[in-house]
């Protein structure tokens, strides 16, 4: 089965063709960093505008890579949610008028099944069950998958999500958008041990996160050394604040994942969105599983990210099991995973 897959939930436009027997063959992404830049953060109105603009350049683009006609295409998937809802409705209008004028099928997908299936895409795939880490600017889950739409959620965030509560604290350092990236590679540079900041909710059970007290406490941290230290220790200090605060999210994600896979006694764990490409984290984790004796799956970077590829893989799976949509168009920006029904 040949499936078109169109991705526009935030700020980044990606297309890609899936073959189910081939595999992926051809993935273009549109990232709208440069549009947001400015303003410290993503614009709504604007994400939509630069979704309008490159979509269906981009599909052309995707498909003469692939070298397929859309007329051989199957299926269309598009991503129906969660995300801003003027971005979903530019892929979800697209992508179902693309299928209706070609008479094929579509299918909706949800934006954290196509992260949590994105390490199908590579050679080494994690096999069902397992416990899913999903990490992304909006969205930290721990999610029990025991096959594709079985999804058990486990824990959540109960405020700001990983990645947000990255790009936040990036910001209150003065760093530029994207902040995530930006703090990871601050932290680099960060003395090791020299602040030590809460890991918050591990200290009671639970598998529920919470990250807005630990962005306060960054804040706390770094309002008093500016009022205390030399200017000429400033840098330093913000490069050590960057590291306590990463290595205590990453230090949270590792004691909740560890209760988790003990939990429902898996020894497969799947990482994946955004922040998962952040070189820490996959390290910690690395190390932790292979010390307990089982293995840590997670996408290449490319597809850490929001992109295409995942989405037109998951709607491949629902598309092979039969699951088509109407010609409704519906855009969720609020949409639970463990809403999705089994494939």
């Amino acid at each position: 089965m040949l499936v078109l897959g169109i991705e526009t939930s935030c700020d980044e436009t990606g297309v890609a063709v899936y073959d189910s027997e081939k595999g992926l063959l051809s993935h273009v992404l549109f990232s709208q960093i440069e549009t947001h830049i400015e303003y410290g953060g993503v614009v709504p109105e604007l994400a939509s505008r630069d979704h309008v603009r490159k979509l269906m350049p981009l599909i052309s683009e995707a498909l003469q890579k692939a070298d397929v006609k859309k007329e051989q295409l199957d299926a269309i998937a598009y991503t129906a949610g969660p995300g801003l809802v003027g971005a979903l409705l530019v892929g979800v209008s697209a992508g179902r008028s693309l299928a209706w004028s070609l008479g094929i099928p579509a299918i909706a997908v949800h934006h954290m099944e196509g992260h949590l299936l994105a390490p199908m895409l590579e050679n080494e795939a994690p096999e069902f069950p397992f416990v899913a880490l999903l990490v992304s600017g909006g969205h930290t889950q721990l999610v029990n998958v025991k096959a594709i739409g079985n999804y058990v959620l486990m824990g959540e965030s109960l405020d700001d999500a990983a990645g947000e509560a990255f790009d936040k604290t990036a910001k209150l350092l003065g760093l530029p958008y994207p902040g995530g990236p930006e703090l990871a590679a601050l932290a680099e540079k960060g003395t090791p041990g020299r602040f030590r900041f809460p890991r918050p909710m591990t200290d009671r059970p639970g598998l529920d996160f919470s990250f807005s007290g630990l962005k306060t406490f960054a804040m706390n941290t770094w309002t008093d050394l500016q009022k205390n230290e030399p200017d000429e220790q400033l840098q330093q200090s913000r490069a050590d604040i960057a590291l306590a605060f990463q290595d205590a999210v990453v230090d949270t994600m590792m004691i909740k994942c560890r209760r988790a896979l003990e939990s429902v006694s898996a020894t497969t764990l799947v990482m994946a969105g955004g922040v998962s490409a952040n070189k820490a984290l996959r390290q910690g984790l690395q190390a932790f599983m292979e010390k307990n004796g089982g293995r840590v799956f997670y996408p290449r970077p490319q597809f850490c990210t929001d992109n295409g590829a995942m989405i037109a893989y998951a709607g491949c799976q629902r598309a092979l099991a039969g699951e088509f949509q109407g010609l409704a168009m519906k855009a969720r920006p609020r949409w639970p995973l463990d809403e999705l029904e089994p494939a």
